[in-house]
């Protein structure tokens, strides 16, 4: 239902490749959580983002790609939706992506140009990641990590001199997954002669409004 003066203006900024057999309809009902939120009646009705310059939520057909750049107001509670429009967007995903999710405070804003030099924004970033599969998601965690790694490093070291970072970057990843596909080998039934199963016992200021 649409909300009186929220404490947040929320916007999400990110592309999610779908699956070449995806339909409008699905994709209507994985983003039901995001756009009901808004107070809308259909996806079509909801796409429309709160900043007019801003494109909302597009699907390019041609391209398969969902395009999100939209902005909500809203409060905490918008954090339990995310999670359901993740775990929908996880069924059509192609490959693995990452949806950036910024919380502007807007009661912080000064509207009558006075500082209150003790309060403090309750601004909030989260880098969320959907896809078909738990080793799609971490390609796309991983290839973002590196991205930032070495575009920090390079500020003190040439870019030829940091594969070696790279490759333990690569390294905390792959131990990852391993532990994963453990955890899910361990939980699995063991087939067998006896057909028995087994078992086994944010800081340093504020973020520009919208990062595009």
């Amino acid at each position: 239902m649409p909300r009186s003066d929220p404490p947040f203006e929320i916007h999400l900024h990110g592309e999610v490749l779908l699956r070449a057999e995806t339909q409008f309809e699905q994709i209507q009902e994985a983003l039901k959580p995001i756009w009901k939120y808004a107070g809308a009646r259909s996806l079509a009705d909801g796409a429309s983002s709160s900043y007019e310059d801003e494109p909302g939520i597009r699907f390019d057909a041609p391209s398969h790609m969902l395009q999100i750049c939209w902005t909500v107001g809203g409060d905490d509670d918008f954090r339990q939706t995310l999670d359901e429009m993740c775990m929908n967007l996880n069924e059509l995903a192609d490959t693995g992506a990452a949806i950036e999710v910024s919380f502007y405070d807007t009661e912080f804003d000064d509207e009558d140009g006075e500082e209150d030099l003790d309060a403090e924004s309750r601004d909030d970033f989260l880098m969320l990641f959907v896809g078909p599969n738990p080793a799609a998601i971490m390609q796309v965690q991983r290839d973002l990590l590196v991205q930032d790694l070495v575009a920090l490093m390079e500020r003190h070291f040439d870019g030829s001199e940091l594969s070696g970072v790279v490759a333990e970057v690569d390294k905390l990843f792959t131990q990852r997954f391993d532990a994963l596909v453990s955890s899910l080998e361990i939980g699995k039934p063991r087939r067998g002669p006896g057909g028995g199963h087994g078992g086994s016992g944010h800081g340093g200021g504020r973020k520009p409004r919208h990062l595009h």
